[in-house]
């Protein structure tokens, strides 16, 4: 009986040291989130600010090239983006930098590669929903021809042959087909990528600041 007792014994260890591991990784998840949030502050003015340990937070980490054109940071976008969910136009973006570290001319360079970022990206989330909505009133359009030809063969042609009735076959469903998907086109599409423009649409106009902390 012995050995089954010490089996029993050390899965009931391995069992408790899985949950006190998973205990630790949910707090140390719970900590980061906590601090993530703690370096983003929003009041109710439009104003965000946010903590940076160094200007390299704001930018990618796989990117070596001068901050002029370097790519910005996936988690900065994304905090940005969150903090500015619920906001109006008129933002005022703060950073706030450790004093010894505070470069002016380094910042002036950085605010010129933040507002070229969210003005390229703009004018392209513009452009995109532009062609959609082009894209649409073409299928639309396409998709009436069909079905007008439909009707006019089945009014011009009173007696039905195989010719005629193929056309028809092909050129109904090919319509309606044609008119839905322009309609989800010009109506549905935009509003998905609605919350990209108006993002971009915001950051265009913000005005950015660096600060001490």
């Amino acid at each position: 009986m012995a050995p089954a007792f010490k089996l029993v014994e050390e899965k009931n260890w391995m069992e408790r040291f899985k949950e006190i591991k998973k205990f630790i990784e949910r707090r140390k998840e719970d900590r980061m989130e906590k601090s993530k949030r703690e370096r983003v502050s929003v009041d109710g003015l439009g104003k965000i600010s946010l903590m940076l340990d160094d200007y390299n937070d704001i930018f990618s980490d796989f990117d070596p090239r001068p901050n002029l054109v370097r790519s910005l940071s996936v988690d900065f976008l994304d905090e940005i983006k969150r903090a500015t969910r619920d906001k109006k136009e008129g933002l005022d973006l703060s950073f706030l930098i450790p004093q010894h570290l505070r470069e002016i001319k380094e910042e002036t360079v950085i605010k010129k590669r933040l507002k070229n970022h969210f003005k390229k990206h703009y004018e392209t989330s513009r452009q995109e929903v532009k062609s959609v909505v082009r894209e649409g009133i073409l299928f639309v359009a396409f998709g009436v021809v069909l079905m007008f030809l439909a009707t006019y063969i089945l009014f011009t042609f009173k007696e039905s042959t195989f010719l005629t009735t193929f056309l028809v076959v092909i050129l109904e469903p090919a319509g309606w087909f044609l008119f839905w998907e322009g309609l989800d086109l010009i109506i549905f599409e935009p509003k998905k990528r609605s919350h990209e423009l108006v993002f971009y649409k915001k950051m265009t106009r913000a005005k950015i600041y660096f600060n001490s902390c």
